[in-house]
């Protein structure tokens, strides 16, 4: 076991700053840069079923599936999404766009990651908003993911291994 005292642990310096990311999404072959985005998480989750073992009392679990959800707030000063919907009431056909999600902190060691979200699908739009009370108008928008790749992943950091 290792001493108490030798245990390395994180610099500071290599915390990733939250409002260092940028975000794009494309649509029918146009990329837009979507700096409206205030707040984004994406997330995949395994599905599991369980599975009873003889001879045991707890129940084992073997994946068998995945869902990718997300969840985004943007400020309420694009009609993109709204437009989105009103095509999918109007028509009944469904748009699928990709989202290319990058973190990049450049006094962090740990660099750079690139996170693309395939096939996103949006869940709700606002179409119509104000707030007499508010300072400025933010929007949530919930969608869903059929794929994801990381084609950059941050560095390990030193002290990791």
């Amino acid at each position: 076991m290792a001493d108490i005292n030798s245990i390395r642990t994180m610099l500071a310096k290599d915390v990733v700053a939250a409002k260092l990311a940028t975000a794009f999404i494309t649509i029918d072959g146009n990329r837009y840069l979507l700096f409206q985005a205030k707040k984004l998480s994406a997330k995949f989750e395994k599905t599991k079923k369980e599975i009873n073992i003889l001879g045991r009392t707890a129940a084992g679990h073997k994946a068998n599936g995945g869902n990718g959800t997300g969840s985004m707030t943007i400020y309420y000063n694009t009609s993109m999404f709204a437009k989105m919907m009103k095509d999918y009431k109007d028509t009944g056909q469904d748009l699928y766009f990709d989202m290319q999600v990058t973190n990049n902190d450049p006094t962090s060691a740990a660099g750079r990651q690139t996170t693309i979200l395939k096939d996103c699908n949006l869940d709700n739009a606002v179409i119509a908003l104000f707030d007499a009370d508010g300072d400025w108008l933010e929007q949530d928008v919930d969608f869903t993911f059929e794929d994801f790749e990381i084609p950059e992943t941050f560095t390990q950091l030193d002290g990791m291994q």
